[in-house]
């Protein structure tokens, strides 16, 4: 049996200032931006560059029970890991943007680490894993 996990529900205020911020500040790629009329939104679909997995589905709040969860889907935990190729390059590029980092770097046991928000509050690891982490066999 093969199975994966093809996209990530984010909860998000406004499709375009949310694309903005992935393309622009954390140079993610725009796979898809589709109207769907019978529904009334758009399927938004970010990657970060060069990923090969699961990707973010940008999802528009579209009932006001959905509202409080922009920027907090977690209940303020980490929610996602962004897993660097040169953790440096990208913690600096993110800082000259802007990004607020709520945790500094930090070397761990796994890699190196730092947790950012992103333009609503949610929180995410900013990751180098060691390369004997599992998950960097995995991907080889």
């Amino acid at each position: 049996m093969i199975q994966s996990i093809v996209h990530i529900a984010l909860v998000v205020r406004d499709y375009d200032e949310a694309i903005e911020f992935y393309t622009q500040k954390l140079h993610f790629e725009l796979i898809e931006d589709t109207y769907q009329p019978e529904q009334d939104k758009r399927w938004v679909v970010v990657s970060p560059p060069g990923s090969k997995g699961t990707t973010l589905l940008l999802a528009r709040a579209s009932k006001p029970e959905q509202e409080p969860f922009i920027g907090n889907q977690t209940g303020g935990r980490v929610f996602l890991f962004l897993n660097s190729d040169d953790f440096w390059r990208d913690y600096e590029d993110m800082k000259s943007k802007g990004i607020e980092f709520v945790r500094e770097p930090k070397e761990q046991d796994y890699g190196m680490v730092a947790v950012f928000k992103d333009l609503y509050g949610n929180l995410w690891d900013l990751l180098q894993l060691n390369k004997n982490h599992p998950i960097s066999k995995r991907s080889g």
